[in-house]
């Protein structure tokens, strides 16, 4: 059975001296985070995750959800419980505003539970997952009414919440959903259609699902700017609160997926489903992507989640499996076999997933900041700073983050040789749970073509200059000549960016070709320096505090010699990306179609 741990060490270490979670106090939710807050959050998050959530993970993938003739669906054995535990821990509203019931922490600690819950269960982190979303669409676009009536039960989490975007004949191009609203007397809409990929579409959890539908008006441009976004609940609300009939919306089936099995993806049939418009009517997209641009961090989370789960499991099998000898001389001279930890292959598996899992908390983590500057900082300009950052880095976290979690998950499943692919030993789950997060919240070469095409020249390219700025100045001001190890490859990995860019600005505007054919090679290069980044400052910190008479050096010398691994053996690839982005478009879109 594997096992999960919440790296809950690493996590105070980051927030700390990465993220600066506590310089922030003027920010309205920071002023009552201290150190001892965190800590005690952080330890019972983890609690719950290692001791209530990981122990359902195999067996819930291997049981799946369940439909019924009614339509109705469980969840895996256990499920129903540890959600209870959920909801009475409070854990559901640790980010929510206290007006609606919820603690008002920073998103910041949000995002760490999100990586907790991810790891141990990926499956059931995506029931109250997707109501969190489904909350600040609400918040933001949705009525006063609407906002007293829907928002407190789904923060303590009786009722959770989904997005209803993909159809059966479109998935990225919105434009071609066919879902309908009819305008009632009343006020209210008639909502008929079919949604697919619907994750927690129904279920035995809640009592009540709330579904944010997406559907044209009578009248409506037939493209995205047509959109209107609906709110359709599975029961009828009252306007003390109390649940009434059922709704028209039912789930047709649940689909047969690759992995996350424990969650039931649904099938949803809206049959004159009574719903309530949402935000403006034709302005559905935009309300929707509040819930999509919240979803695809929390997916670039899950993609660090899954490898750190595989990589903890990893390195326990390879500590204690014995098989041949070291290079150098036997190591475990009392056995047959030494640990295959010794062998170099293995070594740099198990590197290559501490250097991403580390980096990529960290670069998450220091967003997450970004996150709660861009929505409550008093101070305009660092808002609008912020935000800048924040929007750029999105598809960076999605894309780059899931890409590199998914290889890592798998490099760790062969750590285990024969054993990683033998269901007993849970490998194979990480592996086929990480492979969703580079598919859905927007495929990832969707992601890389958003941020090509549109990330780096927002707003004049105000994000983009802002970014490289705070990465070179960093560089710059790491003078430290025991840093040079990582500022010398970051300043050239950096410059390979920037020749990215200006290559981009020359090529892709004449031939939007050369750009979509070297997207994904660009957003792997952003995604190694930003990573870089993170290991800079990590460096940095883990530097201070040795000097300092650090309580753990042995941490510290290991956040050292990872630091070392990431800026020697994986900053190096740009060069090689940066080859593949300058090759331009020619030899990918050379072969006609029928030549495939």
């Amino acid at each position: 059975m594997p096992r999960y741990t919440a790296p809950v060490k690493d996590t105070l270490f980051v927030l700390d001296a990465v993220a600066g979670l506590y310089h922030h106090g003027n920010v309205p939710g920071f002023a009552s985070v201290s150190p001892d807050l965190v800590e005690a959050v952080l330890n019972e998050g983890g609690k719950f995750c290692s001791e209530v959530l990981a122990p359902l993970n195999l067996p819930g993938d291997r049981q799946g959800c369940t439909r019924h003739p009614d339509g109705s669906v469980t969840a895996p054995d256990g499920f129903r419980d540890a959600y209870q535990q959920f909801c009475d821990g409070g854990w559901g509203g640790l980010i929510a505003d206290e007006h609606h019931g919820g603690q008002g922490l920073p998103y910041t600690i949000g995002a760490v539970l999100q990586e907790y819950i991810a790891a141990s269960n990926m499956a059931f982190g995506m029931y109250p997952g997707l109501s969190e979303g489904a909350q600040a669409a609400i918040d933001v676009v949705g009525t006063p009414e609407q906002k007293a009536k829907y928002l407190p039960p789904m923060v303590h989490g009786r009722w959770t919440g989904t997005m209803n975007l993909t159809e059966p004949q479109c998935g990225t191009d919105l434009g071609l959903i066919r879902t309908r609203a009819e305008p009632q007397a009343d006020g209210r809409w008639s909502i008929t259609g079919t949604k697919i990929f619907i994750s927690a579409g129904e279920h035995d959890l809640s009592e009540n699902i709330i579904h944010l539908v997406l559907a044209k008006t009578p009248g409506a441009p037939d493209s995205v700017k047509g959109i209107s976004l609906f709110l359709v609940p599975k029961f009828m609300v009252g306007d003390d609160g109390s649940l009434g009939a059922r709704n028209g919306v039912s789930c047709g089936s649940i689909e047969h997926k690759m992995g996350i099995h424990a969650n039931a993806t649904c099938v949803m049939n809206y049959d004159g489903a009574t719903g309530y418009l949402l935000g403006e009517e034709m302005k559905g997209l935009a309300a929707m992507f509040i819930m999509m641009n919240a979803a695809r961090l929390g997916v670039g989370i899950q993609g660090l989640a899954q490898a750190d789960a595989a990589y903890q499991n990893a390195v326990d099998y390879a500590k204690n499996r014995q098989q041949g000898r070291s290079l150098t001389g036997a190591k475990n001279p009392d056995g047959k076999a030494d640990p295959i930890i010794v062998h170099p292959d293995v070594r740099r598996m198990l590197m290559d997933a501490r250097s991403y899992t580390e980096g990529m908390r960290a670069l998450v983590l220091w967003s997450a900041i970004r996150v709660d500057l861009a929505r409550k900082s008093p101070e305009p300009e660092a808002r609008e700073l912020a935000d800048d950052l924040i929007s750029l880095l999105t598809p960076v976290i999605k894309g780059y983050g899931t890409d590199r979690g998914y290889e890592v998950a798998t490099n760790c499943q062969q750590v285990l040789g024969g054993h990683g692919y033998i269901a007993e030993w849970g490998m194979d789950q990480f592996v086929r749970d990480a492979r969703i997060a580079m598919i859905y919240e927007g495929t990832n070469g969707i992601q890389a073509l958003d941020l090509v095409g549109r990330k780096l020249g927002a707003k004049g390219g105000r994000g983009t200059q802002a970014w490289l700025g705070q990465v070179g100045g960093d560089i710059a001001a790491a003078t430290d000549e025991r840093l040079a190890f990582i500022t010398a490859p970051l300043s050239a990995a950096l410059g390979d960016v920037q020749a990215g860019i200006l290559w981009l600005l020359q090529n892709g505007m004449t031939n939007p070709d050369n750009a979509g054919a070297g997207a994904t090679a660009f957003m792997r290069m952003m995604g190694h320096v930003a990573l870089g980044h993170m290991w800079l400052k990590m460096a940095g910190a883990a530097l201070a505090a040795l000097d300092a008479g650090a309580a753990d050096p042995d941490f510290m010398q290991a956040k050292l010699t990872t630091a070392r691994f990431f800026a020697a053996r994986v900053l190096p690839e740009t060069s090689g990306l940066r080859a593949q982005l300058e090759a331009g478009a020619e030899t990918v879109m050379a072969m006609p179609a029928e030549m495939f």
